[in-house]
């Protein structure tokens, strides 16, 4: 830290004009920083708008494709895939996870065929998509979510995905030891360099309201998903968790969600020098659209300050249901 004091140090100079504030600027963001976040719908031709998401739909799989299309023109590098299983195919056991012809497996096809390799493919693996309960796992008489049974069942779900295409498994049930069994499977299944992008820090957040309805599962839910989720109050055993995940075989890990917890993603990413991601949750992109339309602020203003504070405090990159309109802003 410089000694020198005003006026020798006039920190104003270098904000003085445009170009300059460009060539001093720490964080820079590109659409390569972005990952978008897609649902996945039954049908042909199909674009349901989700309510509590405004300018969020479910697309049928050949949208999909499209969407994936339209990423690679953008120069988003990754879509990220959820589906919204029909109800008559969701079941206690969330056996639809494993159908090699489910929603997710087509549109990893449709997609894979669309864009070849000019695209990652990230999925969603946890079992609450496909359970008529709403919960991430298994269930025993009590209505816990028992751990080990659970973990043999989405071991089969990532193997599924990756058979069908998918590039990035990304477990997000906050399981026990799913990160080690992903691994091992992938590995004797002939898939050595699938990802595993862990939902580490995971937080039992009142944030996801709209994403639950975008899936179908929110109507579902019994309970709350606080005994595997994390407590928000809880920092240092976000770390606990990271570091676990690293051990397991974790190529890059995630901290959900993303603004009320900067400290805990500037901190993993101090400790363990890994890939972080940041999960820009459906309640904050919902806050974003709420004030933009209320007048608090400007949207993309908004929107941008968002998505940088992600980066500056050390994120590889960003899921954001506004990937579009932010590399839109970007290639300027």
């Amino acid at each position: 830290m410089s000694d020198a004091s005003y006026p020798l140090t006039r920190l104003r100079r270098t904000r003085a004009t445009g170009w300059s504030r460009a060539m001093h600027r720490e964080t820079v963001m590109t659409p390569a920083d972005l990952i978008w976040p897609l649902f996945v719908t039954g049908g042909t031709g199909i674009e349901d708008p989700v309510g509590s998401l405004p300018g969020v739909s479910r697309w049928s799989v050949d949208g999909i494709a499209k969407r994936a299309k339209e990423a690679v023109a953008l120069g988003i590098p990754c879509i990220a895939l959820f589906p919204n299983t029909p109800h008559d195919k969701r079941s206690d056991d969330g056996a639809e996870a494993l159908n090699p012809d489910n929603l997710m497996c087509r549109a990893i096809k449709a997609v894979r065929d669309a864009c070849g390799s000019d695209i990652g493919i990230l999925t969603d693996v946890a079992l609450d998509p496909y359970t008529s309960h709403g919960q991430d796992g298994l269930l025993d008489a009590k209505g816990y979510v028992v751990n080990d049974d659970t973990v043999a069942v989405l071991v089969d779900q990532a193997v599924n995905q990756a058979d069908a295409g998918a590039d990035i498994i990304a477990p997000s049930d906050m399981m026990d030891g799913r990160v080690r069994a992903i691994r091992m499977a992938l590995e004797m299944n002939a898939h050595p360099n699938v990802q595993i992008m862990a939902y580490s820090a995971k937080y039992a957040s009142a944030f996801y309201g709209p994403f639950r309805d975008a899936v179908g599962s929110g109507g579902l839910l019994k309970g709350d998903k606080k005994s595997y989720q994390m407590d928000p109050a809880n920092g240092d055993e976000a770390l606990r968790e990271i570091a676990l995940d690293i051990a397991e075989g974790a190529d890059s890990v995630m901290v959900k969600p993303g603004l009320a917890y900067l400290d805990v993603i500037w901190r993993a990413k101090e400790r363990f020098g890994v890939p972080v991601f940041a999960y820009q949750v459906s309640g904050e992109y919902a806050l974003i659209e709420a004030g933009a339309a209320a007048g608090v602020a400007d949207r993309e203003a908004l929107l941008m300050e968002k998505l940088l504070s992600f980066k500056r405090a050390g994120c590889s990159g960003v899921l954001t249901y506004h990937a579009p309109v932010a590399a839109r802003i970007l290639n300027g």
